[in-house]
């Protein structure tokens, strides 16, 4: 039995998405950092964003039997793993307050773990559609 995604959590989703993605950009473009520091941080973020997408689509095509490359599963992993890594690199060395770590950190997540809820709602909705 395939049970509807409620409303509730795609809301869910897509408030925690939005949350992350836009309270890091707001901490960027307010942070007293040079522009080149921003263009990292704000590299990582699409970069681990993209990262967590392919990765989510990546597993669940593999669940549901479509033919996914080793290669490509391997690089999906990969990069999830590398942006995660790159953004603690850089905050570990950032001359910023630890409170500000935090809270790059912390949207970080947020917004991943978003992204990778409204890829699974989005697959979903198109399951059932069909």
């Amino acid at each position: 039995m395939v049970q509807k995604t409620s409303n509730a959590f795609i809301a869910a989703s897509w408030i925690a998405l939005g949350t992350g993605v836009v309270g890091y950009l707001v901490g960027l473009a307010r942070a007293e950092m040079l522009l080149n520091e921003k263009g990292y941080y704000f590299t990582v973020l699409m970069f681990g964003l993209f990262a967590v997408v392919s990765l989510q689509k990546s597993v669940r095509d593999r669940l549901e039997g479509y033919p996914v490359t080793d290669i490509y599963y391997g690089i999906c992993w990969f990069g999830t793993i590398l942006s995660i890594v790159l953004l603690t690199v850089g905050l570990v060395n950032a001359t910023i307050l630890p409170s500000e770590k935090g809270y790059y950190a912390f949207a970080f997540l947020l917004g991943i773990f978003g992204a990778i809820a409204v890829q699974k709602n989005t697959r979903d909705s198109l399951n059932q559609n069909s």
